[in-house]
C-alpha cells in the first residue's frame, strides 16, 4: 500500500510540473514519466554507483532519476531530446547540482559516448528510462561503443525485455537475444506496471542490467563472421536453419553450409530459435573464410 501511494504522488508531480509550465507529454518523443521513488531508489541501488562514476542519463526529462543520482556520483552527463524539459529541468536544480551535470540537448542515437569516455578518461555508466522506439538501435550503438561502457541500468519495454534476456527455444529467442547476450551479461531487474507512469503507457516495462565487463564466456574467432550468421539464420524464422542460412549467406553454397552444420553437430532441420550461442559461434568459426580468421 505504501509503494502505491508512493507511486500516486510521484505520477501528481509530474502532471504538476507540465501543467504549470503549459506542457503536455508528447507521443511523438514517446515521454513517459516515472517517479515512484521506491523504483527510482532501486535503479539507483542496481547501478552500484560511487562518487567517482561519470554516468551517462538516456531521457532526463523532469529529473526523476537525474536529481537523485547527483549525490552519489563524479559527474552526470544527461542527454535529452526535448529542449524544453531540460530547461525545465535545469531550473529544479541548485548551483552545487549544476556543477555535476553537463546537458547534451538531441537524439541520444547520433551522441559520441566515446568522446564522453575521453573527456572523463574513464569508461562510463549508463542509466535510463528509454523511448521504446528507439530500444533495438540503442542497443547496437551501445555494443559498438562497449570498450568505453562499464554497464547499463535501462528500462524497456517488457516485450523487448524478454526478447533480451530469452533462452533457446522460446518463442522470444532471437537474433537480438543471441547478439546480446554474446557482448554483455543482462541480468533482469525490475519489473514496472504501467500505473507507475504518467501517461499510463500500454504496456509494462522491465529494467534490465548489462554488464558489458562480462560478455559470454566463449568468444567467437571471427565476430564480423558470428553477426552476420546469426543474422542470416534468424531472417526466415520458419525455415530450417539450413535453408534460412543459404537464403541469408549468398557467397556461401548450400553444400558448404551443411558440411558445416555436420562439422558442429548441427541438424540442418532444427531452426534458429533452438540454437545456443555456443553453437552459432562454433558455426561462425567453421563458416568463415580462412582468409578472415586473424
Amino acid at each position: 500500500m505504501a509503494q502505491i501511494k508512493k507511486a500516486e504522488q510521484g505520477v501528481r508531480i509530474s502532471k504538476a510540473l507540465l501543467t504549470k509550465s503549459g506542457l503536455r507529454p508528447s507521443k511523438r518523443l514517446g515521454q513517459h514519466f516515472l517517479e515512484d521513488p521506491a523504483i527510482i531508489d532501486e535503479i539507483i541501488a542496481h547501478a552500484r554507483l560511487n562518487e567517482n562514476d561519470a554516468v551517462v542519463e538516456i531521457g532526463s526529462g523532469l529529473g526523476a532519476l537525474t536529481i537523485p543520482i547527483l549525490p552519489h556520483i563524479y559527474h552526470l552527463v544527461a542527454i535529452e531530446k526535448d529542449p524544453l524539459l531540460t530547461t525545465m529541468l535545469q531550473e529544479r536544480l541548485s548551483p552545487k547540482e549544476k556543477e555535476k551535470i553537463t546537458f547534451i540537448s538531441g537524439d541520444v542515437l547520433k551522441v559520441d559516448f566515446a568522446e564522453i569516455c575521453d573527456r572523463f578518461e574513464q569508461k562510463i555508466k549508463i542509466v535510463g528510462n528509454l523511448p521504446y522506439n528507439i530500444s533495438s538501435p540503442l542497443l547496437e550503438k551501445l555494443i559498438v561503443n562497449r570498450n568505453c561502457i562499464k554497464s547499463a541500468v535501462l528500462m524497456f519495454q517488457f516485450e523487448v525485455a524478454q526478447r533480451l534476456t530469452a533462452v533457446p527455444g522460446k518463442k522470444e529467442y532471437g537474433a537480438l537475444s543471441v547478439i546480446t547476450q554474446y557482448y554483455a551479461h543482462i541480468s533482469p531487474l525490475i519489473k514496472i506496471k504501467r500505473d507507475a507512469f504518467y501517461p499510463k503507457p500500454k504496456v509494462d516495462s522491465m529494467v534490465l542490467g548489462i554488464d558489458f565487463e562480462k560478455p559470454y564466456p566463449l568468444q567467437a574467432e571471427n565476430e564480423e563472421s558470428f553477426y552476420r550468421i546469426v543474422k542470416a539464420a534468424f531472417s526466415s524464422r520458419r525455415k530450417t536453419v539450413l535453408n534460412s542460412l543459404e537464403r541469408g549467406m549468398g557467397s556461401l553454397s548450400r553444400e558448404m553450409i551443411a558440411n558445416s552444420l555436420k562439422e558442429c553437430l548441427i541438424d540442418p532441420k532444427r531452426r534458429a530459435e533452438t540454437l545456443t550461442i555456443d553453437e552459432y559461434i562454433h558455426l561462425s568459426s567453421a563458416l568463415a573464410p580462412p582468409e578472415t580468421i586473424p
